[in-house]
């Protein structure tokens, strides 16, 4: 196998756990929307999906989780279930990643062998691409909230509107990664099958006894 494609297995590899990680900072983190109001400008409010916070600006932090399942809103509900398939699906995507990668030595080699290598990869890389997906939806969503009530010219001015928080460009940077790794390992799949085909298959010799040189055999057959 070519090294290019090795570096690029690798690659896709590194980024689908960078990807991971961010992912679950972006659960984690109470920093989904921001609200601070002129009348109070000294404290600001943070929306996460676990919890809420309060900040001052002379270093207070005081957080809530929430009480209640049920009297917990329905977006937030969403966000987490998306969030936390997310972070199954980017699991499982790395664990049929890495005993599919040709460095790894988990085949004997044979034909059968590799192409189920060949398919774990591209298992792990369709993986990838739905953690991606399911990471953009919920993060998205809660950007266009924040826009929408933002530019609403019926609320008064004076009234507080939510505002991007940290956890979304967290959150757009994991999806964007994810994606960037799916397409990395498809490509390497892609790209083997290309040079699996191209590559010439050695015809054997039938009923040429052993150790009779090719030239001699024929020689006595003209």
């Amino acid at each position: 196998m070519d090294s290019s494609l090795c570096a690029l297995e690798l690659l896709g590899v590194f980024c689908s756990v960078v990807a991971w990680l961010a992912t679950l900072s972006t659960t984690l983190m109470s920093t989904w929307l921001t609200q601070s109001t002129a009348l109070l400008s000294t404290e600001s409010i943070q929306l996460g999906l676990w919890e809420t916070c309060v900040v001052q600006d002379l270093g207070g932090l005081e957080c809530r989780p929430y009480d209640t399942l049920l009297g917990l809103r329905q977006d937030i509900m969403v966000a987490r279930t998306l969030m936390c398939v997310a972070l199954a699906v980017g699991m499982l995507g790395l664990l049929l990643t890495i005993p599919g990668l040709h460095l790894v030595n988990s085949c004997q080699g044979q034909v059968e062998d590799l192409r189920c290598k060949s398919g774990l990869r591209v298992s792990g890389g369709a993986m990838c691409l739905l953690a991606g997906i399911l990471v953009l939806v919920p993060v998205s969503y809660f950007a266009n909230v924040a826009v929408i009530q933002f530019f609403d010219e019926t609320v008064p001015e004076m009234v507080p509107r939510w505002e991007f928080g940290d956890a979304l460009f967290c959150g757009w940077t994991a999806g964007f990664v994810y994606l960037v790794a799916g397409t990395m390992l498809l490509t390497s799949c892609l790209c083997q099958q290309g040079q699996n085909r191209n590559t010439p298959v050695p015809i054997p010799m039938v009923g040429v006894p052993p150790g009779i040189p090719f030239t001699r055999v024929r020689s006595e057959y003209v």
